[in-house]
């Protein structure tokens, strides 16, 4: 059973683990020592997981679970605007557009599946629910300098909020995952 979705998606594709953004400076600790090949998978993993949040969230976030694997997921959970989240990507990562789409596109393809496994019959609520509970761990790895909550509409994405870390702080977003 999947308990981080983040981890997950890390583990089958063979990333390299993730950081996690440090809540005060909103950027990964040593950021600036990664390799592009350190922090392609940093930027995209998220950035994929963030727009899934979203999407799972809107009235057509159902076919994360009725849809056949072949379709264009990249596409499909950025609703058309997959080209500013590759160049956000590729940007922040040093790597071209090219390799960051097909990251992006492996990236959105697993994730569908890790959901279709865990969320086994297709119910709105039930999606919600689950994507609803990756929140934390998923947007405590996005680095901010991407600016991701300008390509979705949703600045709370941006926010250090959702990035604190703390006995207080994940006691309130326990509260916010069952809410």
């Amino acid at each position: 059973m999947v308990t981080n979705i983040v981890d997950a998606i890390q583990q089958k594709l063979g990333y390299p683990p993730l950081k996690k953004v440090d809540p005060n400076t909103q950027e990964i600790k040593d950021a600036r020592k990664m390799s592009p090949g350190e922090k392609l998978p940093q930027a995209a993993i998220p950035a994929v997981l963030a727009a899934a949040i979203k999407y799972s969230d809107s009235k057509d976030g159902i076919s994360l679970l009725t849809e056949d694997h072949n379709k264009n997921w990249l596409t499909t959970i950025y609703c058309g605007k997959e080209n500013d989240a590759v160049k956000k990507v590729a940007d922040y990562s040093g790597v071209s557009t090219d390799e960051a789409r097909k990251h992006m596109e492996s990236i959105s393809m697993e994730t569908v599946e890790i959901v279709k496994e865990f969320v086994k019959t297709p119910d709105a609520e039930k999606l919600r629910s689950f994507m609803n509970s990756q929140r934390h761990s998923i947007l405590s790895h996005l680095p901010a300098a991407m600016k991701m909550g300008d390509v979705l509409n949703e600045e709370t994405f941006d926010d250090r909020t959702n990035k604190m870390e703390g006995p207080v702080s994940s006691f309130l977003h326990r509260i916010e995952d069952i809410i």
